[in-house]
């Protein structure tokens, strides 16, 4: 269930007691240090303990074993509760997956949760541990570098869903085997993946503003220190890059889609002109045919030498004459 334990003070990772609650007690009397746990989609008798311990509110402990959360912020009384959408994606699949983290932040404590393969912290510990100026500032500082690596990494899918998109493009409006019967259902499911992203992406914005200062009033939220406002600015900043892109994406995604249906029709219909053309072609054929086989007795020209002859370079001469004149139109 702990991934990892950990008492910072000054910055810098210490050692402590080997029970999180006496490491709590021990870092609220410092004004310095915090205790940060990391858990792994814990079960509700493992989390007990932990909820216990750090006070956390029942519906924010609710949602992070429940997961499936939309990105949000929520404030109480004792923490500060955040829930993230970290994301991956496949290229070769054109797949995109997502995980989920929460986080709690309280008075000198730190609990993340993670649900999910895409949404490892353990890079984000070591990139912290290595930096104990940021560290120093205590919980914000982690939040706030959680948030950044989120964002940086949606920074990287959007781009690979744009290199992506632009060869489906070009697959699609390609004049060799361009606009196949498959084209429609990937770019179809390129769309779904598009929108996967744009769940975690679109709600993220609104709690970041807040953290920011930017939100409603401009209110500052507790547990986060005032001087953290411009980092999470520039964090939802990048986030409001990735959403243009992502509403560019889907947008472009939407008019492949309706110019390849419409490349389709367009196709469909060329068929449907030369099928026209060859079977009026076939029909003056067919149609005398059909007479001559009546067996009619009083037929007059059946009688003459060259009927014959003549019959068939007439037939001929009006299937050049259809021909060339489908020809000039384009059915043909």
């Amino acid at each position: 269930m702990i991934v990892d334990c950990a008492i910072y003070r000054e910055g810098r990772r210490t050692e402590g007691p080997d029970d999180f609650s006496d490491a709590l007690g021990l870092c609220r009397l410092q004004d310095d240090a915090f205790v940060w746990i990391g858990l792994y989609e814990p079960t509700e008798n493992e989390f007990d303990r932990v909820t216990q311990e750090f006070g956390l509110h029942p519906l924010a402990v609710e949602d992070a074993l429940k997961a499936h959360q939309r990105p949000k912020l929520e404030v109480y009384d004792d923490s500060l509760f955040m829930v993230l959408k970290p994301v991956g994606y496949e290229p070769r699949s054109d797949i995109v997956s997502s995980g989920e983290v929460m986080v709690f932040i309280g008075d000198s404590f730190v609990v993340t949760v993670r649900h999910g393969v895409e949404s490892p912290l353990g890079a984000v510990r070591r990139r912290l541990e290595h930096e104990p100026e940021m560290l120093r500032h205590g919980p914000t500082a982690v939040l706030y570098t959680i948030a950044d690596a989120v964002v940086d990494h949606y920074v990287e899918v959007a781009r690979e869903l744009g290199t992506d998109l632009e060869e489906l493009e070009a697959e699609v409006f390609s004049p060799v085997g361009g606009g196949s019967r498959h084209s429609a259902s990937r770019i179809y499911a390129f769309k779904r993946q598009i929108l996967e992203f744009r769940r975690a992406t679109g709600p993220l914005a609104q709690p970041l503003s807040r953290l920011a200062g930017t939100g409603m009033f401009g209110a500052r939220v507790p547990f986060v220190h005032e001087k953290a406002q411009p980092f999470f600015r520039d964090v939802s900043d990048h986030l409001t890059r990735v959403n243009e892109s992502v509403e560019g994406l889907d947008r472009l995604v939407s008019d492949v889609l309706s110019a390849h249906l419409a490349q389709m029709s367009v196709r469909q219909n060329d068929d449907m002109r030369k099928i026209s053309a060859w079977a009026a072609m076939a029909a003056i054929p067919t149609m005398v045919a059909g007479i001559y086989g009546m067996n009619f007795d009083h037929m007059p020209e059946t009688g003459w030498l060259w009927s014959y002859p003549a019959l068939l370079a007439g037939l001929a001469a009006l299937e050049v004459l259809l021909y060339r004149l489908f020809k000039s139109r384009g059915w043909l």
